[in-house]
């Protein structure tokens, strides 16, 4: 029976198992990293009143806004969207009576203060869009966020720095207090 352990089929029967075994694990600590993750995204950032404004046809522009409110001093470093290739952060400041706008490379979110993404002031360019937005229209968003320092969350040493949420947005006309600011000049990076 000896003889039996050191067979070539034997050893690839052990291999095979080790790496069975192997990929359970993996995928059970990826998914338990996953989960941690998103948890702990919801938990340092609340993500509220987002909506994107609907564009005109042939427009290959978009804009998104949102209040975010972080518990940490965190930052939004980068969006991705499933509606275009391309959304940056931007910021729009009167110069001279005219609005002009600049790209951000983040936006920096103070602990436990709002910030409002909105008309006239910081807010999401979408630009590239793969198709029109129309109103009722669903709109995914990946965005990330990087801690200035660690946290701790249900007594757990957060050190993770990314975190990554995802939201689904609707697109809908903007309302009263919501319009445009006319004059602004949009210049892409």
């Amino acid at each position: 029976m000896n003889h039996l352990y050191n067979t070539a089929a034997w050893q690839r029967t052990m291999n095979c198992l080790l790496t069975v075994t192997l990929m359970i694990v993996s995928t059970a600590l990826y998914a338990q990293d996953s989960y941690a993750q998103d948890r702990y995204s919801k938990e340092m950032v609340a993500i509220k009143d987002a909506w994107v404004r609907p564009s005109a046809p042939g427009q290959d522009v978009g804009a998104a806004y949102m209040t975010l409110l972080s518990t940490q001093n965190a930052s939004l470093i980068h969006v991705e969207s499933d509606i275009t290739k391309s959304v940056e952060i931007h910021s729009m400041t009167m110069q001279n009576g005219i609005m002009k706008m600049r790209m951000l490379e983040k936006l920096a979110l103070s602990a436990n203060k709002p910030y409002k993404l909105a008309p006239g002031g910081f807010h999401l360019m979408l630009f590239d869009l793969k198709q029109p937005l129309a109103e009722g229209q669903q709109v995914e968003f990946e965005l990330t966020f990087k801690l200035d320092d660690t946290f701790k969350l249900d007594d757990t040493r957060v050190t993770q720095k990314l975190f990554k949420q995802k939201i689904k947005v609707l697109v809908k006309a903007p309302a009263n207090d919501e319009t445009d600011q006319h004059g602004h000049e949009h210049h892409h990076h």
